[in-house]
């Protein structure tokens, strides 16, 4: 059995570590389907010191000062090409002072994450499940010079498994450059910058190995939910969640959220060479909606979908078992039964893959559903319509 494991926060006690038991285009933005299927479940839990989520999915694809957070997000985003001459040395260099070790205070005990700074007055982003399980001043930073902050939670979204914190009483901080997610290529070098197992400042390189994989990871009041996530040899651990990967020219062009191993084992699991990123274009919308004190939304499309099996029980697309009333699927014409086999260009071939393409769009995107209804091959234009007020999408 093999698990979707976000690294969160490592646990440790004093000084010592404790042990804890094929390319479709790119995608905008975040998006939103209801999914009836049984996806894998956010397991909750308390290990060693203190609480991390497992994902189990055993048979996966796999008031502040002068600068805002939005001024940091309209920064450069002109992502580098894979065939940029910079070494990782200088990569390194470049990113490790906008990289900050967040050290996360529980009822549990202690552990610590990663954050990539956005704003010269201290507004960081960093995953959801690094800061959920804090009390009350309970997060404190640690910055790359050494020095440390208190900081608070300025928004979370559950959903994307984001959030956005702020230290204390600073100023003059270095800024990440936000790149862009959707020039990405695979076999593009990247490399992986944050705190695993709480040593900060670490720095580990590798490639996209997939773009647009889904994985469970996140969660709604009914569970967990499905993004479209980078892909990376590069090795993540527990501690770089929330931590940056960035591509040859030191543009932020991922989150590190999650990574797989193996779920038999008991004990806190490390990198196998499959982790895992949410994509910097899909993160920018919610982490300037959370900055300004909004509540994050995502596109949908309105319905509750199943994997579609075809006569010999093999995944043949994403199968409508209920259209919303009034919603954006109704509205396009959309019915019961009908088969979603592509969305625009990409090809989806399960419910879990659908939830993750329209994940990456926006609300008021207009995308191009190709489905299959009672044998015949039909298009539907669909404006996707926003989750906002509504807790169950």
């Amino acid at each position: 059995m093999s698990a979707y494991e976000p690294p969160p926060h490592h646990a440790y006690t004093q000084q010592q570590p404790a042990a804890a038991a094929a390319e479709p285009p790119r995608r905008r933005g975040v998006g939103l389907v209801l999914v009836a299927v049984l996806l894998a479940g956010l397991l909750g839990g308390v290990v060693g010191a203190v609480g991390y989520a497992t994902l189990a999915d055993d048979d996966s694809e796999p008031s502040g000062a002068s600068t805002s957070t939005s001024d940091t997000l309209a920064q450069d985003t002109t992502s580098s090409d894979a065939a940029s001459e910079r070494s990782v040395q200088e990569v390194a260099a470049e990113v490790l002072p906008s990289v900050v070790k967040i050290d996360v205070v529980t009822e549990e005990g202690v552990g610590s994450g990663s954050g990539v700074i956005l704003s010269t007055d201290g507004e960081i982003l960093t995953n959801n499940h690094v800061v959920e399980p804090a009390t009350d001043e309970g997060l404190i930073v640690a910055f790359d010079d050494g020095t440390t902050a208190p900081a608070t939670v300025v928004g979370t979204d559950p959903l994307l498994d984001l959030a956005v914190i702020r230290a204390e009483g600073v100023s003059d901080l270095p800024t990440a450059t936000l790149g862009s997610s959707d020039d990405l290529s695979v076999g593009q070098e990247v490399v992986a910058v944050g705190s695993p197992f709480g040593l900060e400042s670490t720095v580990t390189s590798g490639i996209v190995s997939a773009l647009d994989r889904p994985i469970t990871a996140g969660s709604t009041p009914d569970g967990s939910t499905v993004f479209p996530a980078i892909q990376t040899d590069a090795a993540i651990n527990p501690g770089n969640s929330g931590g940056a990967l960035v591509d040859t020219e030191g543009q932020v062009v991922g989150i590190n959220t999650a990574i797989r191993t193996d779920s038999s084992s008991t004990a806190q699991g490390g990198s196998i060479g499959l982790g895992f990123a949410i994509p910097i274009d899909e993160a920018r919308p919610i982490a300037d909606q959370l900055s300004q004190g909004e509540t994050p939304t995502h596109a949908r499309i309105g319905v509750t979908v199943s994997d579609a099996l075809d006569e010999n029980g093999v995944l043949g697309g994403a199968r409508i078992e209920e259209v919303g009333s009034d919603g954006a699927a109704a509205a396009a014409g959309l019915e019961t039964d009908d088969v979603v086999v592509r969305v625009d260009e990409n090809l989806v071939g399960s419910s879990n893959d659908l939830v993750a393409t329209i994940r990456g769009y926006r609300p008021g995107d207009e995308v191009t559903l190709t489905v299959v209804r009672d044998g015949e091959v039909e298009e539907a234009e669909v404006t996707l319509e926003s989750d906002e007020g509504s807790p169950t999408s």
